[in-house]
C-alpha cells in the first residue's frame, strides 16, 4: 500500500504536489493520470524518498521508504529507464542491482528471460534501442519480486506487442495482491489496463474514483424517435438533461436506457432506437483535466 498525507513539493513560487492526499490499495491497477507538469513524477521521487516533500508525509507499506531494509525486495520503480551505465551488459547492471539488495543471481536470469530480454542480455546497453532500454528498467523494477510498484510511463517506446505484454504483466501483478501504481498518457491503454485511477492537475487531486464508476458518471443513452422533439420534452420532464445530435438522435444524461424506454411508452412516442453510449477515458479525462493543463500548444 502507498499512502499520501497532505503531501505538498514546492519549488521556490511553484506547487507541484498540493495538498495530495490518496491511498493506493494492493490487488488492483491504479493509473495515475495528469497532464504534463501536474505532479505526478514529483510524487511518485516523494514516495521513493529521491524528493523531499516540502509537507505532509509519503509511506509505503506503512513506512518512508527510506526505512526499508534492503528496498528493492519491497518496492519496485520505473523512474528513470536512462538510469544505467552505459558501458555496462544489461546483465551487468541487472546483476550489480541484485547483489547490492542480497538478491539471488538466478533472480537475473528469470527477470531476463521475464522481459524478452534473453537474445541481447550480454549486450552493452549504450547500444540499446528506447523499447529495449524501457524492457531493462522494467526488468530493474521487478529484480526483487516486489510488493509494491511504481512504474512512470512503462509503455513508452514498446511496440504494441510489448504494449499488450505490458497489459498483461500488471493486471497478473495486481491478481497477486500487489500494489501496482502506473502512470501514462495512453488513455486507451489506461482504459484497458487499470481498475482505479488517480488523477492529478498542477498539482492537486481532481479525482480518486474506479474505473467503472468515472465512466459510468459519464454514460449516456442515444435515442431516435420520429418524434424526437415531443420525447426531448417528456425527457426533459422527467429530469433527463437532452442534446441533440447532428443525425437527429437525442442524447441524455440523467436516466438510464430502461428509464428512457419507459418514458417513451408512457407518452406514446415510437423508438427506432435506444443505445447505452459508454464515453471514452480520453474523453472523460479531457474534461477533468480542461482547465488544469500547464502546457497548452498554439494553434497554427
Amino acid at each position: 500500500m502507498i499512502e499520501l498525507d497532505g503531501l505538498t513539493k514546492e519549488y521556490r513560487e511553484r506547487v507541484a504536489v498540493d495538498d495530495l492526499t490518496v491511498r493506493i490499495e494492493p490487488g488492483r491497477v491504479t493509473g495515475f493520470l495528469g497532464p504534463n507538469g501536474s505532479g505526478k513524477t514529483t510524487t511518485m521521487r516523494c514516495v521513493l524518498g529521491l524528493t523531499r516533500p516540502t509537507a505532509g508525509t509519503a509511506t509505503v507499506l506503512g513506512v518512508p521508504y527510506r526505512a526499508l531494509d534492503r528496498p528493492m525486495r519491497r518496492v519496485g520503480a520505473l523512474i528513470d529507464p536512462g538510469a544505467r551505465h552505459p558501458g555496462r551488459t544489461a546483465y551487468q547492471h541487472l546483476a550489480v542491482l541484485a547483489q547490492s539488495n542480497a538478491l539471488p543471481a538466478r533472480r537475473v536470469d528469470e527477470v531476463v528471460e521475464l522481459v524478452g530480454l534473453g537474445g541481447v542480455a550480454h549486450e552493452r546497453v549504450r547500444g540499446f534501442s528506447l523499447g529495449m532500454a524501457q524492457r531493462l528498467g522494467i526488468a530493474a523494477a521487478l529484480l526483487g519480486d516486489p510488493e509494491v510498484l511504481l512504474l512512470d510511463e512503462p509503455v513508452n517506446g514498446l511496440d504494441p506487442e510489448g504494449i499488450r505484454w505490458m497489459r498483461e504483466l500488471l493486471r497478473e501483478l495486481a491478481a497477486e495482491g500487489r500494489t501496482v501504481l502506473v502512470s501514462s498518457h495512453l488513455m486507451s491503454e489506461m482504459q484497458d489496463t487499470a481498475d482505479h485511477l488517480v488523477v492529478l492537475g498542477r498539482g492537486r487531486l481532481l479525482a480518486d474514483v474506479s474505473m467503472a464508476d468515472l465512466l459510468g458518471a459519464h454514460a449516456a443513452v442515444r435515442v431516435r424517435s420520429p418524434e424526437a422533439p415531443l420525447l426531448s420534452v417528456a425527457l426533459g420532464r422527467a429530469g433527463a438533461h437532452v442534446s441533440l445530435e447532428l443525425d437527429g438522435a437525442l442524447r441524455v444524461r440523467g436516466l438510464d436506457a430502461a428509464a428512457v424506454g419507459d418514458v417513451a411508452f408512457a407518452a406514446g412516442l415510437r423508438v427506432h432506437e435506444l443505445t447505452r453510449v459508454v464515453a471514452s477515458l480520453e474523453a472523460v479525462y479531457l474534461s477533468l483535466t480542461g482547465e488544469d493543463v500547464e502546457y497548452r500548444a498554439g494553434r497554427s
